[in-house]
């Protein structure tokens, strides 16, 4: 017996009490395609920053909402992986402004051990203060691309495919990203490189 959106369904064990459930949602295939490629790295990305695993549940749950009530405009503009990241962002920022509090890279202990280990792949100082509150100041993709592949471990593979970018952008960015972290925290050019970065 069907009642709008809702059936009536009895399971044997409830002795015979009516218990509504909801059907599920008719989603385009392809967005059902783009969630499942996708959920993993965007909850990974969601709870790095805001420390929990149910708040970033909750918060991609939010991003995936609008991702679909925007799905067919997001198709026909392309860039789908861009504006799709732009979302996840901007809903992950605005939630920690909204908490008032930095991302939670920054103050998370289990986090904050991996730093000597983030230095060490970014080749900075041991000593260099400051560094997480350095990646915060970058530009998007370079944010992105260091996040991505120095805090949460992933492949410059699965960076381009995520970010919809070619693997060599991507190196590009990370690159561009470290170059201005090194001036951000005012260290010295890695010796044997002139300004451009060629190995002399």
């Amino acid at each position: 017996m069907s009642n709008g959106d809702v059936d009536t369904f009895v399971w044997p064990q409830d002795g015979g009490q009516d218990q509504p459930v909801q059907e599920p949602p008719d989603l385009p295939l392809d967005y059902e395609a783009f969630y499942l490629g996708h959920q993993e790295f965007f909850h990974d990305f969601a709870e790095i920053h805001l420390g929990s695993r149910k708040t970033a549940e909750h918060v991609v749950h939010e991003v995936f909402l609008e991702i679909l009530g925007g799905w067919d405009q997001l198709l026909q503009q392309g860039d789908l992986e861009q504006q799709t990241l732009a979302v996840l962002h901007r809903r992950v920022t605005g939630r920690l402004h909204r908490d008032g509090r930095p991302p939670a890279f920054v103050i998370n202990a289990p986090i904050a051990h991996n730093l000597q280990a983030v230095r060490s792949q970014l080749e900075l100082a041991p000593s260099s203060n400051g560094l997480y509150e350095a990646i915060l100041e970058l530009p998007t993709r370079q944010f992105t691309v260091i996040v991505m592949r120095y805090l949460l471990g992933y492949k410059t593979k699965q960076i381009a495919r995520y970010m919809g970018l070619d693997s060599r952008t991507v190196d590009y960015h990370g690159r561009k990203g470290r170059e201005r972290l090194r001036v951000h925290l005012r260290l010295p050019a890695a010796p044997g490189k002139n300004k451009k970065g060629a190995a002399q």
